[in-house]
């Protein structure tokens, strides 16, 4: 059981060092694996391993649209302000629900998620037809976890009261930042009376959680813009907080190279001080680092999950649910379950092409091996845990008697001591454990244990740090 009193060492030294891009690992393989030469018979295969299990289901819907591009995102989405594009999407994405739910037996759904782009996008009479399409073709648990992002520039009192009484239990979304040059540079502007405004709003509302998201290393910060923002984002007493490390990609994505002058960028001296203030200042006013980017109030169920042993990881980032199967729907969506993960076409031509012609439309996907399941247990369990016990992944993945937990991940044992002269973990002849100055670096700990991290491309992901 983590112990919540182990603090959060910031080690600049130690983070220099080691900052370099990593993936994410909420899953693994990374997204990257996937390729598309996959196949929808191994898609249908892993649906019908699930039904035999009766494994819980997860529900992601993508919404892919935005008025406007915020520079920072690096979500794929659709850029108009031509509203009457969502209904369209809406009977092919009610079509992708059905074609799947039919090959799915009623198994109970414990976890619903909207994200995009931008779901509040939607009208109320077009969430409650999206709302009404899924509880048609799935059972829901009772207590299930249903939560949807919005944007605060699309909200106004009613709207919210709206989501509520319709069945959404958490809301998160973007701050970003406060300084209205800040904002001005990544082209979300939306005023602080706004902000507060919305969780208001939202508070009246009674939603069970409301989380927000923060991104350091934006154009013109500051460590006291930066600051300010904190202070800001206490007094609106979110439950969870993420901050985000933006990610500087301008040869991923071109509206970065347009409209982002890398020389308004705080620099990694800068950047590191900025995250250092606010891992100090947001654990001072009672957040529970979580892991990487995440803070939770000791209250809330992540961090009590943490601590009790029982927090899980998949594409959608942390959460408390049990192990499920991931059901994605809409363009781009990713499904992940127990041993394939899978994308939808990321284009909307492609997507109701394969609609129209009656076919899952699977982009790409990855069928994993013995090999991936073992090492994605090894990371998850890291990166929710910061600790893990290598007799219980031997005797639950069933290494043989003659090759034990050492024995399989020997070259992996070479890598570790050498985390562990630099004071990140501490290994014991049956456990690993992430030490307080390695809590900020458990995607460089993660990454001793990605095989495909050898061979693959390193400019494709963010910086650890």
């Amino acid at each position: 059981m983590l112990s919540l009193a182990n603090p959060v060492v910031f080690d600049s030294a130690l983070l220099h060092k080691y900052n370099q891009p990593l993936p994410r690992y909420t899953s693994y393989p990374p997204a990257t694996e996937m390729k598309e030469t996959f196949s929808s018979r191994d898609f249908e295969a892993a649906l019908a391993i699930g039904n035999y299990r009766q494994t819980p289901l997860s529900l992601y819907c993508h919404i892919p649209f935005c008025e406007s591009a915020c520079y920072f995102c690096g979500c794929n989405t659709v850029i108009t302000r031509h509203r009457a594009i969502a209904d369209p999407y809406l009977d092919y994405l009610e079509r992708n629900i059905a074609q799947v739910a039919q090959r799915v037996a009623r198994r109970q759904v414990n976890q619903l998620h909207w994200g995009g782009g931008t779901p509040s996008y939607l009208s109320p009479k077009q969430v409650e037809r999206l709302w009404t399409v899924l509880h048609h073709h799935f059972e829901f648990e009772r207590d299930a976890e249903i939560s949807i992002e919005v944007n605060p520039r699309d909200l106004d009192r009613q709207y919210v009261r709206f989501l509520k009484d319709l069945g959404f239990k958490r809301v998160s979304f973007g701050l970003q930042d406060f300084d209205l040059k800040v904002q001005a540079a990544v082209n979300r502007v939306q005023p602080e009376a706004m902000l507060f405004n919305a969780m208001d709003w939202l508070r009246e509302a009674g939603f069970e959680s409301v989380n927000v998201d923060l991104i350091y290393g934006l154009p013109y910060q500051t460590l006291d813009t930066f600051r300010n923002t904190i202070d800001k984002t206490l007094q609106l007493d979110p439950d969870r907080i993420a901050v985000f490390n933006f990610a500087y990609v301008p040869w991923l994505k071109p509206v970065q190279k347009k409209h982002i002058d890398p020389a308004t960028l705080p620099g990694p001296e800068d950047k590191l001080e900025i995250f250092h203030m606010t891992i100090d200042r947001l654990t001072a006013a009672g957040y529970q680092f979580i892991g990487m980017d995440h803070f939770a109030k000791a209250n809330d169920e992540l961090a009590i999950a943490q601590a009790q042993g029982q927090l899980h990881r998949n594409f959608q980032g942390y959460t408390t649910q049990p192990e499920s199967d991931l059901l994605g729907f809409g363009m781009t969506s990713i499904s992940m379950l127990q041993d394939v993960y899978s994308q939808n076409h990321k284009g909307l031509r492609d997507f109701y092409k394969a609609l129209d012609a009656d076919l899952l439309p699977l982009e790409r996907g990855v069928v994993l091996s013995r090999d991936d399941i073992l090492r994605r247990a090894v990371i998850m369990e890291l990166m929710c845990q910061f600790e893990l016990s290598k007799a219980a992944i031997a005797e639950k993945y069933h290494l043989s008697f003659d090759q034990d937990f050492d024995d399989y991940f020997a070259r992996e044992r070479q890598d570790l001591q050498a985390l562990e002269a630099d004071g990140l973990v501490r290994l014991t002849p049956n456990h690993i454990e992430v030490l307080p100055p390695g809590r900020l670096l458990i995607r460089n700990i993660a990454a001793v244990f990605d095989t495909y991290l050898r061979n693959r491309t390193i400019r494709q992901f963010s910086q650890s740090v």
